[in-house]
């Protein structure tokens, strides 16, 4: 019988809620002795089998699921950007002494999971961080069923109803399109993103909107392409012969950027003589090409830490309103953006 009692069950037969269940069965601050003495009686009376401890020392999470996404050309470790807020959530787990269950998530260009990833069965989780992957509603009612608290990673869902943790890309882009203009720009390009890109994506395409017709200007350049080098060379090259008129290009990422450097110069255009460059992310190459890149600066490691503290809080405060942090990025100016007097 036991299989058949639910949580649900036990909240009804008891009067209390879901959360307060939750927490009374598994021996968790947040709950009254008296509390949870009477939702042990009910799940015994309804033949739910207990598997609680006498006692809870120690953290209140014990086992956390990472859960990444896994696309083609990223490696294991989550590459340049979403490695070290791995680097961050491990640093928390190390100091909480919090195990580590990993699994890559394979995605589709728009970065939604083309499968439930084999992590979601284990039993021993308590919580779970989803990173960079965009939870559509049927993976979203299989991570409901398990009522597990979750922490989104430079992740986003399609209904609003889980804590994350992301970038303030909107603003970010703003105050580096803004800075471009601020250097005499004003045939400034996008490379890298659009409308329909992955969220944090199109956050920074409708920055770099917003700035652009703050300043009152009204030429627009956009190439929206993939993410990746040689995509990135290919559209900035197509855009630069179409528009020779632009001085300065956006990249929606370093990567993006980098690639943009490189399809200048074989072009014949000196950067940033007579083309500047911004990028956005701050990855460790960024400092070391030549130029040296001037970009907006993720505190990646960060994002990672504030995961971890935002799942140890939500697994004892389940039943408050959900709540976002944002990573404010900064600007690390380098040598890759001159003024813009330069004319073709």
């Amino acid at each position: 019988m036991s299989d058949q009692v639910t949580l649900a069950d036990i909240a009804r037969e008891s009067g209390f809620s879901l959360a307060t269940v939750s927490l009374a069965l598994r021996n968790r601050p947040g709950v009254s002795e008296e509390t949870r003495k009477r939702v042990l009686e009910v799940a015994t009376a309804l033949g739910y089998e207990l598997h609680v401890p006498e006692a809870a020392p120690g953290p209140s999470i014990g086992t956390v699921g990472l859960l990444m996404k896994s696309e083609p050309g990223l490696p294991p470790s989550g590459g340049d950007f979403y490695g070290p807020v791995l680097a961050g959530i491990e640093e928390r787990c190390r100091r909480h002494r919090v195990n580590l269950f990993y699994a890559g998530v394979p995605v589709d260009a728009y970065s939604r999971a083309l499968e439930s990833p084999l992590l979601f069965t284990n039993s021993t989780l308590d919580g779970l961080l989803l990173v960079g992957v965009q939870l559509d509603e049927p993976l979203a009612l299989t991570l409901s069923r398990r009522r597990l608290p979750l922490v989104l990673v430079d992740a986003y869902a399609d209904a609003p109803r889980y804590d994350a943790v992301l970038c303030d890309n909107f603003q970010a882009a703003y105050t580096g399109v803004s800075y471009l203009v601020q250097r005499g720009h004003r045939h400034i390009a996008l490379v890298g993103g659009g409308p329909r890109a992955y969220p944090s994506i199109a956050d920074r395409y409708r920055g770099y909107q917003q700035a652009l017709l703050d300043q009152g200007i009204t030429a627009h350049y956009v190439a929206d392409c993939p993410l990746r080098g040689s995509a990135a060379l290919e559209a900035t090259r197509a855009l630069l012969e179409q528009h020779p008129e632009i001085t300065a290009v956006f990249g929606c990422n370093d990567d993006v950027a980098i690639a943009a450097m490189q399809a200048a110069r074989e072009m014949g255009r000196a950067v940033p003589e007579q083309l500047s460059v911004l990028g956005f992310d701050d990855i460790e190459l960024a400092q070391h090409v030549t130029p040296a890149l001037t970009t907006l600066r993720v505190d990646k490691v960060a994002m990672g830490q504030m995961a971890m503290q935002l799942l140890f809080w939500r697994v004892e405060n389940l039943e408050t309103p959900r709540l976002t942090v944002l990573i404010h990025p900064t600007l690390v100016e380098r040598q890759s953006v001159a003024d813009g007097a330069w004319t073709p």
